[in-house]
């Protein structure tokens, strides 16, 4: 955040200060269009073309966005947040949110002529990536870290026909060799780092403010892992306020694990910067990271727009996912299901105002980790071949 500009586009590194790069948009001809010009095409990512740093005739796209903003009023009974929505994400082509970013990386990586794109992953963004690099024709390298895996994510890269690497080690480890590979330009690295991902993740608030009548909510409550997406929304959120679209900002409420939870602990210190973990763990995989490469980044986000930061534990986290099933029929993700199980905790603490226009942002599909699942429902239940059976078995709580 030194203020260097950087003209090459294969750098996600600012050679200056080493810290990660944001792209600045000009926005003086959207500053020129009124909002509903933006509905004259389906809802989507691309709806929002004018906002994004890539020409369109380059795009690579499976229709990604367009996920539904559900008003959960069971949910919202529940927890004691009348007004509460669940974003749901889990219903982009991939099952998560991270189709956003890959829309506008790929097609940015089309637009250079890269070859080859690879990434480092715990399963959605090897799921997306994969998936698009088959759409673009590119050849894909995923490193995975070994084990800790959801298959439902794993499965996903191997089908559409990405190279899959199981590095030794973790997450952190894996997105290393990566970036050694792309320093060395033998592909063009699309992880988080990459300063084209949340320009597409961005449109997930621009979404929200859409199918809210052009009204932006009090608060967004987002897991936060890599921490890039709470990023991308207050980079959205800026992009609106400096075209004077709008005149209020959200406040951004970032959700961690409490075993992978270095943005929530410097928060509460009150710090600018973060302290790295070196063994996170939980059952949300997708926010298993101890090192996230826009942590900074997220703090800010959280800073300036008076938002919050807290962390949840597996249980709640589990509770939170059943809860969100068992009331409005949605089936999330364990990382998900932070964001809602924040809305609960921060709502006991008082934090969050009953009054309150509150989006949680719901990153991934249940059916990415269907392991976690059935560890925490029910088994099926042993029935005789006779109505009478059925009839018992329905009369029990």
């Amino acid at each position: 955040m030194c203020g260097a500009e950087v003209k090459d586009p294969y750098v996600n590194l600012c050679p200056k200060c080493g810290g990660l790069l944001t792209v600045k948009m000009d926005l003086s001809e959207v500053s020129e269009m009124n909002p509903e010009d933006l509905r004259k095409t389906q809802i989507g990512v691309w709806r929002y073309a004018p906002f994004m740093p890539v020409d369109p005739a380059h795009k690579v796209s499976i229709q990604e966005g367009g996920t539904p903003l559900y008003k959960t009023e069971a949910l919202g009974a529940e927890v004691g947040v009348p007004n509460a929505y669940v974003k749901f994400e889990g219903l982009n082509p991939t099952g998560s949110f991270k189709d956003r970013g890959m829309t506008i990386g790929v097609s940015h990586a089309k637009e250079l002529g890269a070859k080859i794109v690879g990434c480092a992953s715990t399963g959605n963004t090897s799921a997306a990536l994969s998936a698009y690099a088959s759409k673009a024709g590119m050849k894909c390298a995923v490193f995975l870290p070994s084990g800790k895996v959801a298959m439902g994510k794993l499965a996903q890269a191997l089908f559409f026909g990405a190279k899959v690497l199981s590095v030794d080690g973790n997450f952190d480890d894996a997105l290393a060799l990566a970036r050694k590979m792309s320093e060395e330009k033998k592909l063009y690295l699309l992880n988080s780092i990459n300063p084209y991902r949340p320009e597409g993740q961005k449109s997930v608030l621009f979404e929200i403010w859409d199918q809210l009548g052009f009204k932006m909510p009090d608060r967004v409550i987002l897991p936060v892992g890599n921490a890039a997406n709470i990023w991308a929304v207050y980079k959205a959120c800026m992009e609106l306020k400096e075209i004077g679209w709008i005149d209020k900002i959200p406040k951004l409420t970032g959700i961690q694990a409490a075993g992978a939870s270095p943005v929530a602990k410097a928060f509460e210190e009150g710090a600018m910067d973060f302290v790295p973990e070196g063994n996170p763990e939980t059952v949300a995989t997708a926010i298993r990271i101890g090192n996230p490469v826009s942590g900074k980044k997220a703090l800010k986000a959280i800073y300036d727009t008076k938002g919050y930061a807290t962390t949840v534990t597996d249980e709640e986290i589990i509770k939170a996912q059943l809860l969100l099933g068992r009331k409005e029929g949605v089936c999330v993700e364990p990382a998900s299901a932070a964001s809602v199980a924040g809305l609960k905790k921060l709502r006991e603490q008082g934090v969050i105002d009953k009054d309150e226009t509150v989006a949680c942002i719901c990153t991934g599909n249940g059916l990415k980790d269907p392991d976690t699942i059935l560890a925490n429902v029910p088994k099926p239940i042993p029935c005789q071949n006779s109505v009478k059976d059925v009839e018992r078995i329905l009369s029990e709580n």
